[in-house]
């Protein structure tokens, strides 16, 4: 059992390292190409139209652009969450954002991503009534819905927490980078996978 464990933690760090490196040589101008395509895949998605309560990520360099995203949620009229992350723990809530424009005058974290401090009083997701939709970030997906995350064990924490009752479970949703699709995902038990990975095909345009 504990060999098994070095062995997914190895492949888990190899694949990381890869992934990272593909992600680098990414052009900006590809990057905002997949991230458009991703991103009308989204808008025209019946589960994303059927949805009102939303949880997305601020983006990073390396992940798909959700800006657009977030400025459609608006537009629509539906609620928009974003995480929140403890640092030095697992813990992370998804916390009420109040409009597109906010962001930019949020705090930034160590990974230099914004969120509301700490000490802000937010309404927080799973206490006022779930989710009906979580994007998920993360470094690589394969297609039955495996995802490696960049080994902090957030996301994966919250997903459980998303199972408990009496809510039901929100659909999960990831956005990736053709560069991001690999055969296989190495994973282990504490692992979530998600419903769905919507990413550039290579047939796109």
């Amino acid at each position: 059992m504990a060999a098994t464990v070095a062995a997914v933690s190895g492949a888990k760090r190899s694949l990381r390292a890869e992934l990272k490196q593909r992600l680098r040589a990414l052009s900006p101008e590809e990057r905002l190409r997949q991230s458009r395509l991703v991103t009308q895949k989204v808008l025209a998605h019946s589960q994303y139209q059927t949805s009102q309560r939303i949880s997305i990520f601020l983006s990073m360099q390396d992940e798909i652009e959700t800006e657009d995203i977030i400025k459609d949620i608006f537009q629509r009229g539906k609620t928009c969450f974003i995480p929140r992350y403890q640092p030095r723990s697992r813990h992370m809530d998804m916390v009420k954002l109040a409009s597109p424009e906010e962001i930019a005058s949020l705090p930034k974290t160590c990974w230099n991503i914004p969120q509301p401090g700490q000490e802000e009083v937010r309404e927080e997701a799973l206490s006022t009534g779930g989710l009906d939709l979580i994007f998920v970030p993360g470094l690589g997906f394969d297609r039955h819905g495996h995802r490696l995350g960049r080994g902090g064990g957030y996301y994966d924490t919250y997903l459980r927490r998303c199972l408990q009752p009496p809510r039901g479970k929100p659909y999960t949703m990831a956005l990736a980078f053709r560069e991001q699709m690999c055969p296989q995902v190495p994973v282990d038990e504490h692992d979530v996978k998600v419903d769905e990975v919507l990413y550039a095909d290579a047939s796109a345009p």
